[in-house]
């Protein structure tokens, strides 16, 4: 079903109120044309679109700025959700860490929240995204790109001397969501509220793992379902300022979707995922606060500024008109954005630094909620510590130096970005429609549509790298032979200190109630097949009597089936 969209015009009047302005713009275009042969005469984003060399007032017709961009914090939100954006509310630095025992990631957590990091994420290690414990893989390959937290115990040493009552904190956390079962297993310990935690289930989009994140396929897409709408239901009652539905984008665009498949992707799975839950019996207006939002930010600067403010005003459409929200806060498009690790090389590896803060300040002139910058050796391995450093320091740049935060939605009123918002917002719509007249998200997934939709879009853009129609300094242009520019050495935790980390661990299983153990996987095992009772609350009661990860994964698994990759054709 076509989205309802507002229609664009151009001033068509201009000529009247400018006089001379006609015949100015033909002169200026006998010369261009005149001087840029046939040179760049057409070129085009990475949507699709094709970029004219210069915009005017013909291209966007004032007279409908109350429609097109109103004011901050008010219908249509093309300027921001909030009145006074980053000029009174920042962002949060959230910066995605994971690498080696929980004390390892405890140290390098606490040394990024002194320098300057406001809010923290987890990154579990490969072998928990796969859904087992450290002791079912060769501890050599343990922590070498996420933290190996698989017990509530693991937790809490990870966390030690974080306030989880006041920071906020985003757990990258696939169905069934063991790492915030921890948290509030860490929390319980600590004789903390659940309603005081506060942070996101970071992977809990379980459509776009099945699309473009194969690591993830700890249990089927029927049985995700069911798990993710569990979730919701239980963190709205329980656990009440915490965000259950995390919609990431960032997933398909890096395995290739443009930037504007990947809105039109993004926005189809969160009306999925809505409808699941009202389905339920759920109140759009008590769920669709919680909803957050997790993209990729490249480095192509203006077409990523108009995919954010583009979608941000269709979002609050479909919350009013298709979904029936009535609370404003409903409305609001909250996003998460990651600057782009595709576009970061391994060759010429200190270059990523000015890649990142490009893509960095395409995030914050987009009015994003939350920022995490890559590291410039994040090509080459788990970021170390000085990069990691360099991360956090370049959005302290942006903000306290370049003064990114002065004034709200600085580009808004530009020919070119008005323009391209609204030609964003066109390919967006279209891509929904797509999805729409395929059945909705989930249908279209499952018949493999999005999947070949992303792998067309990867194949021409990996096409035009290897034609150098578009350029990738150090890649397939300027090249240095003999660069003295010494990569980092990838991160690898200390052997001994992992060795030691998976024997605790054994100690720790082979001392447990057991008995305790058991009836609370029995209650777990039961709840997968009665639609009446809740799993998460059984993966939470589960934690709390010292299952482990893979215990609790390996049980649903049985109960509701293992996921399995697609093969599209």
């Amino acid at each position: 079903m076509r989205q309802k969209q507002k229609t664009y015009e151009s001033d068509t009047d201009t000529q009247l109120e400018l006089p001379g302005f006609e015949l100015k713009r033909e002169k200026w275009q006998e010369s261009y044309n005149a001087q840029i042969g046939k040179k760049n005469s057409h070129i085009k984003n990475r949507s699709g679109i094709e970029i004219q060399p210069m915009y005017g007032p013909l291209d966007w017709n004032s007279k409908q700025y109350l429609d097109d961009l109103g004011f901050p914090g008010e219908s249509p939100y093309t300027r921001g959700i909030y009145s006074t954006m980053h000029r009174g509310r920042k962002w949060s630095q959230r910066q995605l860490i994971g690498l080696g025992t929980p004390e390892d990631y405890n140290k390098r957590v606490r040394k990024l929240l002194d320098h300057g990091a406001t809010a923290i994420s987890l990154l579990p290690c490969n072998s928990g995204f796969r859904g087992v414990d450290c002791d079912e893989v060769p501890f050599q390959l343990l922590g070498t790109c996420g933290t190996v937290v698989n017990t509530v115990q693991h937790m809490d040493s990870a966390l030690k001397g974080v306030p989880i009552d006041e920071i906020s904190t985003a757990m990258n956390d696939p169905t069934p969501f063991t790492l915030l079962a921890f948290v509030l297993g860490t929390a319980r310990r600590r004789g903390v509220p659940f309603e005081s935690i506060t942070g996101t289930s970071n992977q809990s989009d379980y459509i776009s793992h099945y699309v473009a994140n194969h690591m993830f396929y700890r249990l089927s897409q029927p049985g995700s379902r069911r798990v993710l709408v569990d979730h919701v239901a239980y963190c709205r009652k329980n656990v009440p300022n915490w965000n259950p539905v995390s919609v990431v984008g960032q997933h398909v665009q890096q395995a290739g979707a443009t930037p504007a498949e990947t809105m039109g992707f993004t926005l189809s799975t969160a009306i999925q995922y809505a409808e699941d839950c009202i389905e339920r019996g759920m109140d759009p207006d008590t769920i669709l606060p919680r909803f957050t939002f997790f993209f990729d930010i490249s480095i192509s600067f203006f077409e990523e500024i108009a995919k954010f403010r583009a979608g941000r005003r269709i979002w609050a459409r479909i919350a009013k008109e298709r979904l029936g929200a009535k609370d404003p806060r409903s409305w609001r498009f909250k996003f998460h954005g990651q600057t782009s690790g595709v576009d970061l090389t391994a060759q010429q590896p200190l270059n990523n630094i000015a890649r990142v803060a490009v893509q960095a300040s395409a995030g914050i002139f987009s009015g994003l909620q939350s920022l995490h910058t890559d590291s410039y050796d994040e090509a080459i391995s788990c970021p170390t510590e000085e990069p990691a450093r360099i991360a956090v320091a370049t959005q302290n740049i942006l903000r306290e130096e370049a003064h990114l935060c002065d004034v709200i939605d600085p580009l808004g009123g530009s020919y070119y970005v008005e323009k391209l918002t609204n030609q964003m917002e066109e390919e967006i719509l279209n891509v929904m429609d797509k999805i729409d007249q395929a059945g909705g998200m989930y249908q279209a997934v499952g018949d493999g549509l999005v999947q070949k939709m992303i792998g067309k879009s990867a194949l021409a853009a990996q096409e035009k790298i290897e034609a150098k129609a578009e350029k990738i300094i150090g890649v397939n242009c300027y090249l240095e032979e003999n660069s003295n520019v010494e990569q980092p050495e990838p991160y690898r935790p200390d052997a001994i200190t992992m060795k030691a980390h998976v024997e605790k661990f054994k100690s720790f299983k082979s001392s447990r109630d057991q008995n305790k153990l058991d009836e609370a996987l029995h209650s777990l095992r039961e709840s997968a097949g009665d639609i009446n009772q809740n799993i998460f609350e059984k993966v939470v009661e589960a934690s709390s009597a010292d299952a482990t990860h893979g215990e609790i994964i390996s049980i649903l698994r049985e109960e509701l089936g293992f996921g399995h990759p697609m093969i599209i054709t």
